[in-house]
C-alpha cells in the first residue's frame, strides 16, 4: 500500500469518528471489550493478586471513550495535532478545558439593569452615558469553572451613575479580568459592591477603577473576600483622578494563601480624599504587595487604616505611600499587626514629599522600614523583632482554629468508639475529571521544560489560570520528596496500580470514606478497624490535584496508622458513614506553620496528626 493510500485512509477514519462523535455525543462510550475501561480491569485483575470488589468510586473515574475515540485520539497525540481537535477531545474524554471565548459585540440601551451574565467576554457597557443609572447585578455568579472578561464600564461618562453588584462570586477555578470602570468619568458617583468573593484557585487582574474621572466619589466595597490559593491583582485606583474622593473597604479579607498585589492607588491624583480600611485583614499565609498609593498627588487627604491586620505569618511589601507629594495630609493606622508573625518591608513611606503632614501609629514586628520622609512625619507605635506587642499576642489563643476547619485534623485518640467530634466539609471541590488512557497519556508531555507544549495543547494563554493550573501541579510533582517520602504523580489508573503495587505489593485494596454524609456536622464515632491491627503500617495516600485531565499525587509516607471507623447521627446513633483515616505518627519533618499545628496547638514532632480521607482520595494499603 502506498504512503497516499495510507495518508487518504487514516483522514477518512478521522472524518468518520468525528462524524460519529457529533452524533454520539459526548461521553456516550460504547461498552465492549477493547475500550479503555475494559483494558483497565484486565489490567487490574493481572496485577491485584486477591478478588476484592473493585471499589466503585475508582472505577467511574476511568476513561469514558471507546474504542474508536481512543485510538483516533492517540493517532492525533502521537501527531501533535490534538489542539486542532481540543472541544472533541475534552468533550469525549472528560477533560477540563476552558472555552475559547471571543469579544462580545452585543450593545445595550441606556440605562440597563443586568440580573445575570454569564461565561462571556464583555465588551462595552455604558460608554458615554449621560445621566441616569446603570445597575448591573450578577455577572458569572455560582459558576464551577469561569473564564471570562469585562473590558468597559461607563467609560466617559457624565453625570452619570453605576452600580455593580456581584461579579464571578462562589466560582472554582476562576479566571477572570476586569479592564476599566468609569475610566474618565466626570460627575455622578460609582459603587462596586463584590468582586469574586468566596472563589476558589482565582487567577484574577482588575485594571483601572475610575482613572481620570473628575469629580466622582467612588466605592469599591469588597475584592475577592474570603477566596483560597491563588493569585490576583488590582492596577490603578483612582490615577489621575481630579477632586474624586475614593473608598476601598475591603481587598483580599480573610483569605487562605493568596498571592495579591495592588498597584497604583489615587496615584497622581487632585485634590483627592480618599480611604483604604482593610487590606488582607485576617488572611492566612498571605503574600501581599502594594505599590504607588498616593504617590505624585497635589494637596490628597488620604488615610490607610489597616494592612494585614490579625494575618498569620506570610511574606508582604509595601512600596511608596505618598511618595513626591505636594501638601499632603496622610495617615497610616495599621500595619502588621499579627499574632502570628510575618516577613513585612515598607519602602518609600513620604519620601520627597513638599509640605506634609504625614502620621503613623502602628507598625508591627519583624520588618523593615526604609527610606521615608525625614521631615513632618511622626510614628506612634513601631515594634521591632524584639520588642512584640503584647496586643499582637493577646489575640493568638482565640485566632489559634481560625484558619483551620473543625475537625480536619485530630488525635489518634479521639478514635474511639463513643467519641464526638466536628466532621469538616469532605466534598469533593475539584472539577470533574477523568483519567486518560495510557495509549494517550504517554504520548502527551509532562514536565515544566514542556509546559509551552502543554499550553499549546490546551489553548492556555500566558499568564491565564490553565497555565498557572499545570505549572502549579508540574512544580509539585517534580520537587524533591520529603524526608522518607516516596511519591509520583499518576494521570491512568495503571500507572497507579503500579505505583501503589511497587511499594505495597500486589495484595492491595484502596480505601475511601464511603460518603461525605456528616460533613460540616458533628459526627459520633461508632466501630473502629484499625488496619494491619491497628499496628504502624505502610500506606500509599492519593490527592487529586488540578490538571486537565485526573491526576493524583500518590506518596508513601512512614509510620502511618491507617483506621476505618462507622460514623454515627449522635442524637440517633444510626450509622450515617463509614470513615477512613489517616494518622501520621512521626510528624517531625511538618512545617511549623502546618493547619494541624495550628488546630491542634503543638510542634513537628511533639503529636500524631490524624486526617479522614475525603471524597474522591484514597489511601491503599495491604489488604486486610
Amino acid at each position: 500500500m502506498t504512503r497516499v493510500q495510507i495518508n487518504f485512509i487514516e483522514r477518512l477514519c478521522l472524518l468518520i469518528f468525528s462524524v460519529c462523535l457529533a452524533g454520539a455525543g459526548a461521553g456516550q462510550a460504547p461498552a465492549g471489550p477493547f475500550t479503555p475501561r475494559a483494558s483497565l480491569l484486565r489490567y487490574w485483575d493481572q496485577h491485584i493478586a486477591n478478588s476484592l470488589p473493585k471499589p466503585a468510586f475508582l472505577l467511574s473515574k476511568a476513561s469514558p471513550l471507546g474504542a474508536v475515540d481512543a485510538a483516533a485520539f492517540a493517532k492525533l497525540a502521537a501527531r501533535g495535532a490534538l489542539p486542532d481537535h481540543l472541544p472533541a477531545f475534552c468533550a469525549a474524554a472528560g477533560l477540563l478545558c476552558f472555552p475559547d471565548l471571543a469579544p462580545s459585540l452585543e450593545k445595550h440601551p441606556a440605562d440597563s439593569d443586568f440580573a445575570s451574565y454569564s461565561n462571556k467576554n464583555f465588551t462595552n457597557y455604558g460608554t458615554d452615558r449621560l445621566g441616569g443609572l446603570d445597575s448591573f447585578k450578577n455577572y458569572s455568579d455560582g459558576l464551577n469553572v469561569i473564564v471570562d472578561t469585562f473590558r468597559r464600564y461607563s467609560r466617559d461618562s457624565s453625570g452619570h451613575d453605576d452600580r455593580f453588584a456581584n461579579y464571578g462570586s462562589d466560582g472554582n477555578l476562576v479566571d477572570q479580568s476586569f479592564q476599566s470602570y468609569a475610566g474618565g468619568a466626570a460627575g455622578g458617583t460609582g459603587e462596586f459592591k463584590n468582586y469574586n468573593p468566596g472563589v476558589n484557585v482565582p487567577n484574577l487582574n482588575f485594571n483601572n477603577y475610575g482613572s481620570g474621572a473628575t469629580g466622582r466619589p467612588q466605592n469599591f466595597a469588597a475584592y475577592t473576600d474570603e477566596t483560597n490559593a491563588g493569585a490576583e491583582s488590582f492596577s490603578n485606583y483612582g490615577k489621575s483622578g481630579d477632586g474624586s474622593p475614593n473608598k476601598f473597604t475591603e481587598y483580599a479579607s480573610d483569605s487562605n494563601v493568596i498571592n495579591s498585589g495592588f498597584n497604583g492607588y489615587s496615584q497622581a491624583g487632585n485634590g483627592a480624599n480618599d480611604t483604604f480600611t482593610n487590606y488582607g485583614k485576617e488572611g492566612n499565609v498571605p503574600e501581599n504587595n502594594f505599590r504607588n498609593y498616593g504617590d505624585g498627588g497635589n494637596g490628597i487627604s488620604d488615610g490607610f487604616a489597616n494592612y494585614r491586620d490579625q494575618s498569620n505569618v506570610g511574606d508582604d511589601s509595601f512600596q511608596s505611600y505618598a511618595k513626591n507629594s505636594n501638601s499632603a495630609k496622610v495617615n497610616f493606622a495599621n500595619y502588621g499587626k499579627s499574632f502570628n508573625v510575618g516577613t513585612d518591608k515598607f519602602t518609600g513611606y513620604g519620601q520627597g514629599a513638599k509640605g506634609q503632614k504625614i502620621g503613623f501609629k502602628g507598625y508591627g514586628v519583624n520588618n523593615t522600614f526604609k527610606e521615608y520622609g525625614k521631615s513632618g512625619v511622626t510614628f506612634a507605635l513601631y515594634a521591632n523583632a524584639t520588642g512584640v506587642a503584647a496586643s499582637a499576642m493577646a489575640v493568638s489563643g482565640r485566632a489559634v482554629n481560625r484558619w483551620v476547619e473543625p475537625g480536619k485534623f485530630f488525635r489518634e485518640s479521639m478514635l474511639k468508639k463513643g467519641t464526638v467530634m466536628p466532621m469538616p466539609d469532605i466534598g469533593d471541590k475539584m472539577p470533574k475529571r477523568s483519567f486518560l488512557p495510557r495509549t494517550i497519556l504517554s504520548k502527551l508531555p509532562f514536565s515544566t521544560s514542556k509546559l509551552p507544549e502543554l499550553k499549546r495543547i490546551f489553548h492556555a494563554g500566558d499568564n491565564s489560570s490553565m497555565e498557572s493550573m499545570m505549572a502549579n501541579a508540574l512544580a509539585e510533582c517534580e520537587r524533591a520528596p520529603s524526608a522518607g517520602e516516596t511519591k509520583r504523580c499518576v494521570g491512568s489508573m495503571e500507572d497507579m496500580i503500579d505505583f501503589a503495587t511497587s511499594i505495597l505489593g500486589r495484595d492491595v485494596e484502596a480505601r475511601s470514606t464511603e460518603s461525605t454524609a456528616g460533613s460540616k456536622q458533628e459526627v459520633m464515632v461508632g466501630t473502629v478497624k484499625g488496619i494491619n491491627g491497628g499496628m504502624v503500617t505502610k500506606s500509599v495516600s492519593c490527592h487529586q490535584s488540578l490538571f486537565p485531565y485526573l491526576l493524583y499525587y500518590c506518596h508513601s509516607v512512614p509510620k502511618v496508622r491507617v483506621y476505618e471507623a462507622d460514623l454515627l447521627d449522635p442524637k440517633t446513633k444510626v450509622k450515617i458513614n463509614h470513615g477512613v483515616a489517616v494518622c501520621h505518627i512521626d510528624t517531625s519533618a511538618w512545617s511549623a506553620t502546618h493547619g494541624a499545628f495550628l488546630a491542634l496547638g503543638s510542634r513537628p514532632g511533639q503529636i500524631e496528626v490524624c486526617h479522614w480521607i475525603f471524597e474522591s482520595d484514597m489511601t491503599w494499603t495491604i489488604a486486610d
